[in-house]
């Protein structure tokens, strides 16, 4: 994610800013140009975009209401919610605590995806355009007794482009404790909505017979037997040279696991690189030259996987230093196989092939 400026006051503000810190503007989230705007009001529900010379009004979409969302809708919109919102169907409710600060975290993830998707402005058909296998998200509660004990949690999953989500995972304890009881090593809001839709995409973008086949090639045929493949897992583990393939020991699982993992783990570094370049981050430790690395280029735009590894892997080394020295988890602790950089390759080229790619993005966040 990279830092973004203030049109009022220049000041540096970041993507879940609300109000620049140094000015007091309210700020807001233009999806189309994907950037920041200070706002002046308008009167009701108007706002102008302080600094530009177009006189048109914009909204902020309904969910800023409670705090959820703080990106932007043009004045004439037939719906009053933002791009992202839009392709809520069940949300948590907003008329306790719990519910709101739940459907706030989630909100913040799932903004945070498209950000993603709107850079590298991939497809993404709705219920509106396709009925039966569009992209829709509900962010499920857990059916609870009357004494407030869990009596089915939700299922966190994917199917034909429903995404949904359990909600009470928005629980900084209870994801805790599921990552825990699971042996994840990373399991996040935002790790979740990336690989769900990766499940997605790949019914999206490998349609055709030679894509599919390279997919296959790669990843495994994802006509194996799911229910047998999970149980496999679940009972004997995953390979014993498992890491020599895979990027996780989920990604052994089954082939579609395996896509939805490595695509998943493309978003991470792509987006974190971003980050580095944002704040002219490099590594250069002395006497350790192997592990100097500049991000001098722009990561949603690399035309290559290997280019993208050769900058990640000496950063993500120092991340984890970070994090331990803070007594913390490490950031990414994986390992990226010559089998696994050959997968995000060949995702990389797929999301570059699925719409005008990094070049329309880099236009826009330029």
């Amino acid at each position: 994610m990279r830092l973004f400026t203030c049109s009022n006051c220049g000041n540096p503000v970041h993507f879940d800013n609300r109000v620049c810190v140094n000015c007091s503007s309210r700020l807001g989230f233009d999806s189309d140009k994907l950037v920041m705007h200070a706002l002046a009001p308008a009167g009701g529900t108007d706002w102008t975009v302080i600094g530009n010379t177009d006189t048109a009004t914009v909204h902020f979409c309904a969910n800023a209401d409670h705090d959820i969302c703080n990106w932007l809708v043009p004045a004439g919109s037939q719906s009053g919610y933002c791009v992202v919102c839009s392709y809520n169907r069940i949300v948590p409710v907003a008329d306790n605590p719990e519910g709101l600060s739940r459907w706030q975290k989630i909100s913040a993830a799932q903004r945070h995806l498209f950000y993603s998707l709107l850079r590298w402005n991939l497809p993404r058909p709705g219920r509106d355009v396709d009925p039966q296998g569009g992209l829709v998200f509900d962010f499920l509660a857990d059916e609870v007794d009357a004494n407030g004990n869990v009596v089915q949690a939700a299922m966190t999953g994917h199917e034909d482009g429903l995404i949904s989500l359990r909600a009470a995972e928005a629980d900084d304890a209870t994801r805790e404790q599921i990552r825990v009881q699971m042996g994840e090593p990373y399991r996040t809001l935002l790790g979740h909505f990336r690989h769900e839709i990766g499940h997605w995409y790949f019914a999206q973008l490998c349609r055709d017979e030679q894509t599919l086949s390279q997919a296959r090639a790669l990843f495994g045929d994802e006509r194996e037997d799911y229910a047998a493949a999970l149980k496999r897992n679940y009972e004997e583990g995953p390979p014993a040279d498992w890491q020599n393939s895979f990027i996780s020991t989920y990604a052994s699982s089954h082939p579609a696991e395996d896509f939805a993992e490595c695509w998943a783990h493309f978003f991470h570094i792509v987006d974190t690189l971003e980050t580095a370049r944002s704040f002219g981050l490099s590594t250069d430790p002395r006497r350790h030259e192997d592990m100097a690395a500049e991000v001098d280029f722009n990561p949603y735009n690399a035309d290559s996987a290997q280019t993208l590894i050769d900058a990640w892997v000496p950063l993500s080394v120092a991340l984890n230093e970070i994090q331990r020295s803070m007594g913390q988890h490490d950031s990414y602790p994986f390992i990226l196989s010559t089998p696994v950089i050959e997968k995000l390759d060949f995702i990389n080229g797929l999301i570059h092939r699925a719409g005008r790619g990094a070049q329309a993005g880099e236009a826009k966040a330029a």
